[in-house]
C-alpha cells in the first residue's frame, strides 16, 4: 500500500510502485484535470507540482512520489495561482483546453519562482508544454499579464 499527499489529502493506493504518478492521480484519486498526453514527458499535458516544482507525472513513478507534496490543477491555490487563472480567462487563452492544465501548472511554477520573467525565461519554462491548437502567443501574453499583476 502506498500513501500519497495529493492536494493536501493523504490518499492510500494499492498499486505497483513503478506505476506512473499520472495514473494514481487520475484513476486512484479521481482527479482528472491532469491529462495524459504522450506518456514520455515530452508534451507537458500531465504537469503537476511535486514539492512545488513543475513535474511530468507520466514519468515519475508513484513509489518515488511517496512522502512528497503533490499538487494538481484541482488543488492549486494562493495569489500566484489566482492571478495566473485570472489572466488565462482575461486573455481567453484556451482553445480546446486539453493541454491547459499542464500549461497553467508550468506557468504557476515559473511565476512562483520568478515574478518578473523575461521573454526568454517564459520560453524556457514553457518549453516542452505543447499546445496542438497553437495558443502559444496567448499563453505567453497571459504569463506576462500575470507577471504584471503580481508586480
Amino acid at each position: 500500500m502506498l500513501t500519497l499527499d495529493i492536494n493536501g489529502r493523504s490518499i492510500q493506493i494499492d498499486a505497483d510502485p513503478d506505476m506512473p504518478l499520472l495514473w494514481a492521480i487520475r484513476d486512484h484519486a479521481n482527479l482528472t484535470g491532469t491529462k495524459f498526453g504522450c506518456g514520455q514527458a515530452l508534451c507537458g499535458a500531465c504537469t503537476v507540482h511535486v514539492d512545488g516544482q513543475a513535474t511530468r507525472s507520466c514519468s515519475l513513478a508513484v513509489g518515488d512520489a511517496q512522502g512528497r507534496k503533490i499538487t494538481t490543477i484541482e488543488g492549486v491555490e494562493g495569489k500566484v495561482a489566482e492571478v495566473v487563472q485570472a489572466s488565462w480567462r482575461k486573455l481567453d487563452v484556451v482553445q480546446c483546453g486539453y493541454c491547459q492544465s499542464g500549461q497553467i501548472m508550468s506557468a504557476i511554477a515559473l511565476l512562483t519562482e520568478n515574478k518578473a520573467p523575461s521573454e526568454s525565461d517564459i520560453e524556457l519554462a514553457m518549453d516542452g508544454n505543447i499546445c496542438r491548437c497553437g495558443t502559444y502567443v496567448r499563453i505567453k501574453a497571459a504569463i506576462q499579464d500575470a507577471a504584471q499583476a503580481l508586480a
